[in-house]
């Protein structure tokens, strides 16, 4: 095998292969000399007459017995094509072409020949004539041995990205990241100055499948030195959320033999990815000025924005303006939070929110609907990882956002609506009491509710805790740490709604007498169905089945005493025929 090489790059990596390397050598007004060497440390040069070779260096690879592998036709175009298929000079291969050939049948030839002699006088017919002239040809197959040309594909990105079509973006796309769709979008860049380099990114149409896998390939960035390619695999030169964009970067400065652990503490690398991130911020933004194209983008590619909310601390701003939801008021479309903002009322301090699994399920919430009566947009939180990354997003344009599942929601009052809540809060004090009796540690505390309009209560969790439907995320972990969870979970407070007609009700019986059953059962009845419209799950499924059972009896009319037990019923009948079970016995 004989190739030319650059300047001596990676030439001992010859004897990883080859246990013998000879560098035959000509300079035009010099003799030809051969340099050899099996990496012992020693070396020869000699003086020899090479024909062949008029000017230039031309080298050997005496291959290993274990690397024969090397010989073959397919090995050696995949390892150019990994490594070398953009560098700027020829690369060709000596290859055997097998090609098919028509040749006449020269026996045939002569036995036509002989035919046509013999039949001089009978008379011509123009059909036979016709035939006659048709020789008979076989196919058969002609081995070519010719260099072919390896690197045929010219490094898109040193090019003007003005005199490149999208075609060959497309063309260039595929090749290197074996789609078979187009792109979503591209940004073709250079960086000048103390550092120089190169780079072409693409967003995919399409999420991979195996997008967030704990075992793949960390990033989808091929790295280049000077249009050498280097690795693939290089996991700082993009974020973890950034993984899905594909493309390469040629960089001028990193050393052409850079290794791993190297590149983990190159300052370059750090230079790179930061202006990498940058750029896809970039064509992100110029992706949301085309409504379809960013529909496209946000429902295959919202969770690595989110993700980046969560981990990256430096471009957490421009992310959130990247941030796509459904609200109360944007019907079956996406809003933005930038579009939020400028929609909120005179006198709304705050961007309100709240998390579920479902849009359908937050629209019937209870805890929007004083939201709602005020005129106040409420965000709509449907992807378990936005969980997450409110936990980072404090605030948006110095707007806080509040979650409305969360303890501390306050609304502006005027100085009316103020007395009159502490004038209800004085008229229902012995009712919270006596609810926060009945539910003992179940509830932290029971107050009255500024956020429930239609529903007579609600359980909501500390300002710092888990919410609901965290709480539910983080029980569907199948590795989860119970250890975790115990101080991660948030003490339940209970609000009522002091203009609901059940709570006047039942403060109504509950003054009259308060050890009444029938308040025991009705509170535990509300904390229950609180507990479900409010994102939790019940803690004993059996006892608010019983207690269901009871109201339906009780509006049917049906009496304890008709679904007595039948042992009950025998063991009634033998005390009244004077016979007990203990007096069998003796």
């Amino acid at each position: 095998y004989q190739r030319r090489v650059h300047g001596g790059v990676g030439f001992y990596s010859a004897y990883l292969v080859a246990e013998r390397v000879s560098v035959t050598s000509k300079h035009t007004d010099d003799d030809c000399y051969l340099w050899e060497s099996s990496a012992g440390g020693t070396f020869t040069v000699t003086k020899v007459n090479d024909e062949s070779l008029k000017r230039g260096s031309k080298i050997t690879l005496h291959l290993k017995e274990d690397q024969l592998e090397y010989l073959e036709e397919r090995r050696l175009k995949d390892l150019i094509k990994k490594h070398s298929e953009f560098i700027g000079f020829p690369i060709s291969l000596q290859v055997e072409k097998t090609t098919e050939k028509e040749v006449t049948d020269d026996e045939e030839d002569e036995n036509k020949e002989e035919k046509k002699e013999g039949d001089e006088d009978e008379p011509k017919v123009e059909e036979v004539d016709d035939k006659k002239d048709k020789k008979k040809k076989k196919k058969v197959k002609e081995v070519n041995v010719e260099f072919e040309l390896q690197n045929k594909n010219k490094p898109i990105w040193t090019r003007d990205p003005k005199d490149i079509t999208n075609e060959e973006y497309a063309s260039f796309y595929k090749a290197v990241s074996n789609d078979w769709e187009d792109h979503l979008a591209v940004k073709h860049f250079s960086v000048e100055g103390q550092l120089e380099f190169k780079a072409i990114i693409f967003c995919p149409k399409r999420a991979p499948f195996d997008m967030f896998e704990t075992n793949k390939k960390k990033n989808n960035i091929k790295l280049y030195v000077r249009r050498v390619f280097i690795m693939d695999n290089c996991e700082d030169i993009v974020p973890e959320w950034l993984t899905f964009v594909k493309g390469i970067v040629d960089s001028e400065d990193l050393p052409l033999n850079i290794s791993r652990q190297q590149l983990q503490q190159n300052k370059i690398l750090k230079v790179i990815k930061k202006n990498l991130v940058k750029k896809c911020l970039e064509m992100f933004e110029e992706l949301a000025d085309n409504k379809d194209d960013y529909k496209k983008f946000y429902e295959q590619f919202s969770k690595n924005l989110k993700l980046g909310i969560h981990e990256d601390t430096t471009n957490r701003k421009k992310l959130a303006e990247l941030l796509r939801y459904r609200s109360t008021k944007s019907g079956e479309e996406f809003t933005s939070l930038k579009d939020y903002v400028t929609r909120m009322k005179e006198g709304q301090k705050d961007i309100y929110y709240i998390t579920g699994e479902s849009v359908k399920q937050l629209e019937s919430s209870p805890f929007i609907e004083s939201c709602k009566k005020r005129g106040y947009e409420v965000l709509f939180m449907v992807d378990p990882i936005d969980e997450y990354a409110m936990q980072q997003l404090k605030e948006f344009e110095e707007k806080k956002f509040v979650c409305l599942t969360k303890d501390g929601v306050k609304f502006e009052e005027t100085d009316e609506e103020k007395k009159k809540k502490e004038e209800l809060k004085a008229s229902f004090e012995s009712l919270t009491k006596l609810i926060k009796e009945i539910l003992g540690d179940k509830v932290e505390k029971v107050v009255l509710s500024e956020r429930i309009v239609n529903s007579p209560c609600i359980l909501v969790t500390g300002e710092y805790g888990w919410s609901a439907n965290m709480e539910r995320i983080m029980k569907a972990q199948a590795l989860r740490d119970a250890s975790t969870s115990s101080y991660m979970v948030s003490k339940k407070t209970m609000e009522i709604n002091p203009n609901h007609s059940i709570v006047k009700e039942l403060k109504k019986k509950a003054d009259e007498d308060k050890s009444d059953k029938t308040v025991k059962d009705l509170v535990w009845l509300l904390f229950d169905t609180s507990l479900l419209t409010s994102g939790f799950s019940l803690d004993d499924p059996s006892g608010y089945a019983e207690r269901i059972h009871r109201m339906i009896k009780l509006g049917l009319s049906i009496d304890d005493s008709d679904d007595v037990p039948m042992t009950t019923t025998e063991e009634s009948t033998e005390e009244i025929s004077g016979e007990s079970k203990m007096e069998e016995v003796d």
